[in-house]
Order: C-alpha cells, then sequence, then structure tokens
C-alpha cells in the first residue's frame, strides 16, 4: 500500500514543480553556426515566405491595427512549426517539394502539395538550444543579395545556383525570445 501512495505522489510532485528556462519551449530565434564560413552567426531571417541566413526579416502591419509590434526580427513560436505572430490563423513552417525552409502567406493554411510538416526538433540542450529538422538539419545555399537560403539538408534539394555542393550545414542555435509578439505578419 505504501508503495502505491508514493507512486501515485511522485507524478504530482513533478508536475506541480517549476519549469526551468533549460526544460522550457519558449519562442526563439535562431541564429547559426558554422565556424570559419561566411554565415557564423548569422541570425534567421524570414522574407518572400523563405527564409535566408543575412539579409533582413520582411513584416507587414495593417494600418488599422494599433500599437503594431516593430517587426524587425524573425521568432518562431514554440517547438519550431510555426512564426510568433498577431495574425489570426498564424503562419505555418514547413519544407516545401524544392526542399527550401518555407512559411505560409498570413490568413492562409495553403501548403504546396509535396511540402513537409516536419518532423521539426526544438531541443533543450545545454549549454545551446538547437533548432532542426528530422535527422538531417539545415544547410545553407548562396543566394541573391549576399543572403544565405535555407534548406533541408537533403542532397536532392533544388537550389538557388542549382549546385548543393556549395551549400553549407551549420547549427541551428534556438535562442530565447521572451519580449512581446514580435511581429504582426510575416511576409
Amino acid at each position: 500500500m505504501k508503495f502505491t501512495l508514493t507512486s501515485l505522489a511522485l507524478p504530482l510532485l513533478a508536475a506541480a514543480a517549476p519549469v526551468t528556462q533549460s526544460t522550457a519551449n519558449p519562442p526563439f530565434s535562431v541564429m547559426s553556426i558554422r565556424s570559419g564560413s561566411p554565415i557564423h552567426y548569422l541570425q534567421l531571417n524570414a522574407a518572400g515566405q523563405k527564409f535566408y541566413l543575412g539579409g533582413s526579416t520582411a513584416t507587414y502591419c495593417p494600418t488599422q491595427v494599433t500599437d503594431c509590434p516593430p517587426g524587425n526580427q524573425t521568432v518562431l513560436a514554440p517547438g519550431g512549426t510555426a512564426l510568433d505572430t498577431m495574425v489570426p490563423g498564424g503562419q505555418q513552417v514547413y519544407i516545401d517539394p524544392n526542399g527550401a525552409l518555407s512559411f505560409t502567406q498570413a490568413h492562409s493554411a495553403n501548403i504546396p502539395q509535396g511540402s513537409l510538416l516536419g518532423p521539426f526538433h526544438y531541443s533543450a540542450d545545454e549549454p545551446w538550444a538547437h533548432y532542426s529538422f528530422g535527422s538531417t538539419g539545415f544547410m545553407a545555399c548562396p543566394a541573391e543579395d549576399n543572403r544565405w537560403q535555407v534548406f533541408a539538408a537533403i542532397q536532392n534539394a533544388t537550389v538557388p545556383n542549382g549546385n548543393v555542393d556549395e551549400c553549407l550545414g551549420f547549427s541551428a542555435v534556438a535562442l530565447d525570445y521572451t519580449g512581446d509578439v514580435p511581429a504582426w505578419q510575416y511576409i
């Protein structure tokens, strides 16, 4: 009988324990780590329904919305399956049929046929949390305007310059975001 009471009490005590930041699943931004490369320490930015290392985040807020968020950084919602936005319906993250890390247009759940909805992973490893796609992770490929477009690290991706060998695999470090919702919508 004592064993039964103890086994019932332990899960309740564990559920009541405070969650520490290292085990939480917060909104987060992403920084690339690839030592000795042009993408080392670049921020992940949402623009044109794709993701890039380098460049700027592209956002929009309707004029009738009061107190628009600044919209100057890309933040993923907890878990990394969507962007952290105010727009009704949100904006989902996916891998398009060409392998590009992409996001849905605001007010639409339309995702191209052949796209993958994951698996995306947020892991609160010590000392750095990480964001990844399946077992392959991500790679960045040279694109226009001195940016690097982000793709799932797969050999058959259709990359901007047509040569996957120009792409660089990277570690996507997830940096906790603690501010207000950062954007109305990403464009």
